[in-house]
């Protein structure tokens, strides 16, 4: 009787001491392990770092426990830490499952896909699949957000999308992805460049010192391209793919660009585009998802329906399912 007495008693202190932590508080926690430093976390996950420490040492007052090491260059889990995370993420991951459920019914991903989409794909592949994808998914609504890769898959690791394409990653942790299609470059060359009139050109033809790349789309640059010399061409941050061609079309030298934004670039003065000769380089794109997804099959028809339309649409090459 008295242990029973005690068990729960028990129990209910240690519910009191965890009613004060939120998810939010909980999720604040899984950012600094992921981060490995205050301030990084602080800044993905908008809040000030004094804010956010508050809060990681609230969390850890209510468990008892410490969950990091500080004062090194990196922050690490300690080692019951390590221990407690595990849980932490269980319990996001069940608090994602209760949000899905209580809008999902008999709908695909319970009535919305909060889909996010790379800056530099998203107005060229939209087009090709707004239309199909309420006859696939009738009564689902699907909800675009662009920007950079690497932006798109910490807001969905955080919970804040669905699903997301991009490049293949290796520091996507937490994640499933899926092959979706390859899409090749295609060489913009400013009109005035001695081979701006060819219909092809090879790569081994151009000086890498007149490339224009930027930094998270063209990966490591001419090394990536099949590109010899030994010079490094300017790289800039990502932006649009209409403002990289104005770049172009104003400073000279040549770029490369994904062959789904062809008709809309084409149209832009100053600069022609020609099909690159040989190697095909370009980037691969892939669907990603959270593991404990409960959207899991829906994706995985999102999935062929996006191969379906690479397969359709003229110079994609789709991936096997």
């Amino acid at each position: 009787m008295g242990a029973n007495v005690f068990d729960g008693t028990q129990r209910s202190m240690i519910s009191m001491a965890l009613s004060s932590v939120s998810l939010r508080d909980l999720a604040l926690v899984q950012a600094v392990a992921r981060e490995g430093s205050f301030t990084s976390a602080a800044r993905a996950m908008y809040i000030s770092p004094s804010g956010l420490s508050h809060q990681v040492q609230k969390v850890e007052q209510a468990l008892g426990v410490p969950l990091f090491e500080r004062g090194g260059r990196r922050v690490v889990p300690t080692v019951g830490g390590q221990r407690l995370l595990g849980y932490i993420e269980a319990v996001l991951g069940s608090a994602e499952h209760l949000e899905h459920a209580a809008r999902a019914g008999d709908v695909a991903f319970g009535g919305e896909l909060r889909l996010g989409v790379p800056s530099t794909l998203g107005p060229y592949l939209l087009p090709h699949f707004i239309e199909p994808f309420p006859q696939r998914f009738p009564g689902a609504r699907l909800t675009i957000s662009e920007g950079k890769p690497r932006g798109l898959l910490r807001r969905l690791h955080e919970g804040e999308l669905d699903a997301v394409l991009a490049p293949p990653s290796t520091t996507a942790t937490g994640l499933e992805s899926a092959a979706l299609f390859f899409e090749p470059y295609e060489l913009m060359l400013n009109a005035s460049h001695p081979l701006a009139g060819r219909a092809s050109v090879a790569l081994t033809a151009l000086d890498a010192a007149d490339a224009t790349l930027m930094a998270e789309s063209h990966g490591n640059g001419v090394s990536d391209l099949g590109m010899a010399g030994a010079a490094r061409p300017e790289r800039i941050q990502d932006l649009s793919l209409e403002s990289l061609a104005s770049l172009v079309a104003m400073r000279g030298g040549y770029t490369l660009v994904p062959i789904l934004a062809h008709e809309r670039l084409g149209s832009i003065s100053n600069v022609v585009l020609a099909q690159v000769e040989g190697a095909r380089p370009g980037r691969h794109i892939a669907l990603y998802w959270r593991s404990a997804t409960p959207w899991r099959e829906d994706l995985d028809r999102f999935g062929d329906l996006l191969r379906e339309l690479a397969g359709s649409i003229p110079g994609l090459d789709a991936a096997a399912s």
